[in-house]
């Protein structure tokens, strides 16, 4: 690959981080309520929290425009990626944008958790995420979203449904990857293990907090208690 060709990789993370940085829930809650969601309840800037501080329609908002930043970072890849179409004669180019649309999403994911745009103290990550797996794994997507459900309707938990899920990655995707018209690629399962541990580990706080029976489960109110 040219010099040109490196560039256009670099920029292509460039944006992904900033896009992926953009505070959607603390934006929302300073110019509109004047509210920093990181000082009141859980003090995340996900969410769950914009939901419990700001109420149902600001969290929902929140929820989709932090999904959409880390579909976008995955779609990015199709402009900044597309110039090539193998990489040293080893890697096909379907599998190569297949990599670059993941390390992008990730990148984004990273952007979310540490902002630079409000002193990179962001949220967890978790609907970023979720946009990343709609840019790529689609078509699992309802498995995903139905081990979740099934989690959050029994428990009440969001942080339980959103590690289940987070576990369940990597084994849907073996299984049911053939079957859903997937080539199961090996940097694929590793990046769906890798987050089946970045979850878990992002919610470590709320893991103890459940072990303790402690965490409080999922109210659609004003504040909640760290």
């Amino acid at each position: 690959m040219t010099l040109i060709h490196y560039i256009m990789l670099a920029l292509g993370g460039v944006a992904a981080y900033l896009i992926g940085s953009i505070p959607s829930a603390v934006w929302i809650g300073r110019e509109f309520y004047g509210i920093d969601v990181r000082e009141k309840g859980s003090k995340n800037a996900g969410a769950t929290n914009t939901i419990r501080v700001l109420g149902l329609l600001p969290g929902i908002f929140v929820l989709g425009i932090d999904a959409f930043k880390g579909w976008m970072a995955v779609y990015m890849a199709n402009f900044f990626g597309r110039f090539y179409t193998d990489i040293w004669g080893m890697v096909s180019g379907a599998e190569y944008l297949t990599y670059y649309k993941l390390i992008l999403g990730v990148i984004a994911v990273v952007g979310h958790a540490l902002p630079i745009y409000v002193g990179f103290k962001g949220g967890k990550g978790v609907a970023t995420m979720f946009g990343v797996i709609i840019g790529v794994f689609d078509r699992l997507l309802p498995l995903i979203l139905a081990i979740f459900i099934i989690t959050f309707v029994l428990s009440k938990f969001i942080s339980l449904a959103s590690i289940f899920s987070s576990i369940a990655f990597p084994i849907i995707y073996v299984t049911c990857g053939h079957w859903l018209s997937y080539s199961v690629y090996w940097p694929l399962i590793v990046f769906t293990c890798l987050v089946a541990i970045f979850i878990p580990y992002t919610h470590r706080k709320n893991i103890k907090r459940l072990i303790k029976g402690v965490e409080p489960k999922f109210k659609f109110k004003k504040t909640v208690d760290d």
